[in-house]
């Protein structure tokens, strides 16, 4: 699992893109993990497409954050904060918070936000959603340097949702859990959990309730269209891919003790495996690591995730070839996934392995350019190899993605006088510093 602090650049409207962009790039990150993400796509897939959405191209996305929220700013993404999956019972509950998140992109509600957003899937463009992130996490450092009325009111304008959108997004969100097969229920025991919470003052209650109002008529009409849909028994499928995701952020968010007290508990031999192994390597026990992550492989000798992982012990204990052969197994298993290319590459590169590496980091750019350790790992590969010129481009795009757009537009410039002019390396180069040059105006 990588820390990813990947904070997104606004521009909805100047106050709006101010208060966002003023917020400091330590503030917010992601939780970037191969077998997280292919997790949680597994559990929302059939959701997404009951709401006509393409789960390939809606990612969903864990941010590093303890408090309970869930939210979406662009089209593309729905965004879960770790402390609420923490939280969570149930693979269904999951689900429901997944089904209302994506009600609000299929029903057109971030759409008339959007406004003059740049395209979220650009580098420069992508900057939106975790400054949105910082801001509606609530804490300290995330306000930092932002006036307080500019602060409540970027928020107000952007992060938080009407009641009426919030009922209208219950309503079609429990409509896309039944034709799913997902129990609607599920919905409904989410919300239970912030029941109450209406009658807190703002400081105490969770960022969840500030960007969702939640009232107790709210609660009655889910569990009037719960009634009226009827329930479903679970998915053994759902409840296998959240208990790997929930056993996996424990495992790396909680002491290694709390996880290896409950490995009992857990149903799935190859998930006990995985989180002992977690826990073994955080405690710096490297032949139990491995040897509980190997207990995992034997259970699923086929899943290229649990590799991946074995893979990242391997790495960070500094034994590099091992790595990179396990990276490579990995990758035989899943040739497409960005974040097992992208630690092939990094497990390739401190082998010395260098245009390996490159060939590896390139295809895991060409899949997902949010991974902020790829694109400093990919600038590496492309210094040792004599591209200066990329290696400037692939860390202006480093620093954009991070929100550090005075560093980009450095790096930006340097890019464009060594690339070729009106090349698509040179035309990205001119991107980010167009960009920076935007983002100084407006400070």
């Amino acid at each position: 699992m990588r820390f990813d602090l990947n904070r997104l650049v606004p521009s909805i409207a100047a106050m709006l893109f101010v208060a966002l962009f003023a917020l400091p790039a330590q503030a917010v990150g992601l939780l970037r993990d191969a077998d997280m993400e292919h997790a949680l796509k597994q559990i929302a897939a059939p959701i997404l497409r009951s709401a006509e959405l393409n789960p390939d191209r809606v990612k969903i996305l864990v941010v590093n954050d303890s408090t309970l929220n869930a939210f979406v700013v662009s089209n593309d993404a729905i965004f879960i904060h770790y402390g609420l999956i923490n939280k969570l019972d149930t693979a269904a509950m999951l689900q429901g918070i997944i089904a209302h998140e994506a009600a609000h992109i299929a029903n057109g509600h971030i759409a008339r936000r959007l406004g003059n957003l740049a395209n979220s899937r650009t580098i420069t463009g992508l900057g939106l959603a975790l400054a949105a992130a910082a801001a509606a996490s609530g804490n300290g450092a995330a306000a930092s340097g932002i006036a307080i009325g500019t602060s409540t009111s970027a928020k107000r304008a952007f992060l938080s949702h009407t009641r009426a959108e919030e009922a209208s997004a219950d309503q079609s969100g429990i409509r896309y859990m039944k034709a799913a097969g997902a129990s609607p229920q599920g919905l409904l025991d989410a919300l239970n959990i912030f029941a109450g919470q209406e009658s807190l003052g703002v400081g105490r209650q969770d960022p969840y309730m500030r960007s969702h109002p939640l009232s107790r008529d709210r609660v009655r009409a889910v569990a009037g269209y719960v009634a009226s849909y009827g329930t479903l028994p679970a998915n053994p499928s759902a409840d296998y891919w959240f208990a790997r995701l929930q056993g996996k952020i424990t495992a790396y968010t909680r002491a290694p003790s709390w996880t290896l007290r409950r490995l009992g508990s857990e149903r799935y031999a190859d998930v006990r495996g995985l989180r002992e192994a977690i826990a073994e390597h955080r405690n710096s026990r490297t032949k139990k690591a491995l040897a509980a992550i190997d207990s995992a492989i034997a259970a699923r000798p086929k899943d290229p995730f649990l590799r991946d992982q074995k893979g990242q012990i391997l790495l960070e204990t500094r034994n590099f070839a091992a790595a990179a052969n396990t990276y490579a197994s990995a990758v035989q298993r899943a040739p497409n996934d960005p974040l097992v290319l992208s630690g092939y590459g990094r497990a390739l590169l401190a082998a010395g392995q260098t245009k390996q590496a490159l060939a590896a980091l390139e295809k895991s750019r060409r899949q997902d350019y949010r991974d902020g350790s790829m694109l400093r790992d990919l600038a590496t590969a492309y210094a040792k190899t004599g591209q200066t010129g990329m290696a400037a481009l692939v860390t202006a795009e480093r620093y954009a993605l991070s929100g550090r757009q005075k560093d980009a537009g450095i790096h930006a410039k340097r890019a464009s006088g060594l690339l070729g002019e009106g090349s698509g390396p040179w035309q990205r180069a001119q991107d980010v510093l167009i960009a920076s040059q935007r983002a100084a105006k407006r400070k």
